[in-house]
């Protein structure tokens, strides 16, 4: 039985990691080379020191739940069909890409989406939103 159980966790596991598990963006979101561009990283120390600077932008690729329970002071909700809308015009601006935490990949691939269209600016912050908030940072609600 225990060993059932663990290839069903090992099954989600993996599932979830794939580059395919990004909820909502549209097709053209997974690029069809996933690891084409380096994500350039940012700790939830430096990505602090950007909230609310003029010319950063935050994105958050969660699910609308959990954009709902809170994000980051200013940030953008991203996983939307229309998501090129939302992206600035200068493609050197500082865009900082998140999602839950490390097991979770759309801000990755969102982040490599967006870098794929020439956006040189683009971070990603690993830690998510659960590591701001474990960390007790500001959080806004819709």
């Amino acid at each position: 039985m225990n060993k059932v159980l663990g290839i069903i966790i090992l099954t989600f596991f993996l599932a979830a990691l794939s580059p395919n598990s990004f909820a909502g963006g549209g097709s053209d979101m997974a690029p069809a080379k996933y690891h084409e561009f380096q994500l350039n990283h940012i700790t939830m120390v430096e990505a602090e020191t950007l909230v609310g600077k003029e010319g950063v932008y935050f994105f958050d690729v969660n699910t609308l739940e959990l954009w709902a329970e809170g994000y980051i002071p200013g940030a953008i909700y991203f996983n939307v069909r229309d998501w090129k809308k939302l992206l600035p015009k200068n493609k050197d601006a500082v865009m900082v890409f998140y999602c839950a935490n490390r097991l979770c990949n759309a801000s990755e691939i969102a982040a490599r989406a967006v870098m794929k269209l020439g956006y040189t600016g683009v971070r990603q912050m690993p830690d998510g939103i659960y590591g701001w908030r474990l960390s007790n940072r500001q959080t806004e609600r819709p």
